[in-house]
């Protein structure tokens, strides 16, 4: 089933997510939807919080990014595969240089900005059958990884902008949290349900 997406001015998306266990209810429905509704606005990664849910899960389908003419086939290889569902991540360290690219949200439609990350990740986390892995990812998919991590933390990507750059987008935030900006894919605005 598609669900709505949460958008900004929420304040589901500022709190820290709760860790989940095997007998959370019905959580392969919840995946299953959220995979639907992840790929019906067509993103790369949906966070739990974006569907009314704070709770540590996200999913990721990076594979998009492998159609990007600038990447090395090692790079396009590992991007073709990740697909997976990240259930209580944990960021055990971050490295390297830290790198820009242009980052989007589906709880912030119409809104793309520069976001600076560093380039690798060293994690650990629980598969949707409760396994725990450990795994290193570096370029996009530990950008894609660390945007849907920001989620579980009550962390938006505009928080990372200058406070010029805030400024800047301030009135279009405005217009995702009343309704006045939205998107081709299922919306749920905080603002204009309290009206």
């Amino acid at each position: 089933m598609i669900l709505p997406v949460v958008a900004y001015g929420d304040p589901i998306l500022r709190k820290i997510g709760k860790e989940i266990d095997q007998n959370y209810p019905d959580l392969s429905t919840l995946i299953e939807n959220m995979w639907e509704t992840m790929e019906n606005a067509n993103g790369v990664g949906l966070a739990a919080p974006q569907i009314g849910k704070s709770i540590r899960l996200f999913v990721i389908d990076a594979t998009p990014f492998a159609d990007d003419e600038d990447l090395t086939k090692d790079e396009k290889e590992m991007l073709i595969s990740f697909r997976k569902v990240f259930i209580n991540p944990i960021i055990k360290s971050e490295e390297g240089d830290e790198w820009v690219f242009e980052e989007g949200c589906l709880s912030i439609p119409e809104i793309k900005e520069d976001v600076w990350r560093q380039e690798t990740i060293h994690i650990t986390y629980q598969d949707e059958h409760f396994n725990t892995h450990e795994a290193t990812y570096n370029g996009l998919a530990a950008r894609v990884f660390q945007h849907e991590y920001d989620h579980i933390e009550g962390v938006l990507f505009t928080d990372k902008l200058s406070s010029l750059k805030k400024r800047l987008i301030k009135k279009k935030l405005e217009g995702v949290s009343k309704g006045k900006i939205g998107a081709d894919y299922r919306m749920r605005h905080y603002n204009a349900k309290r009206k």
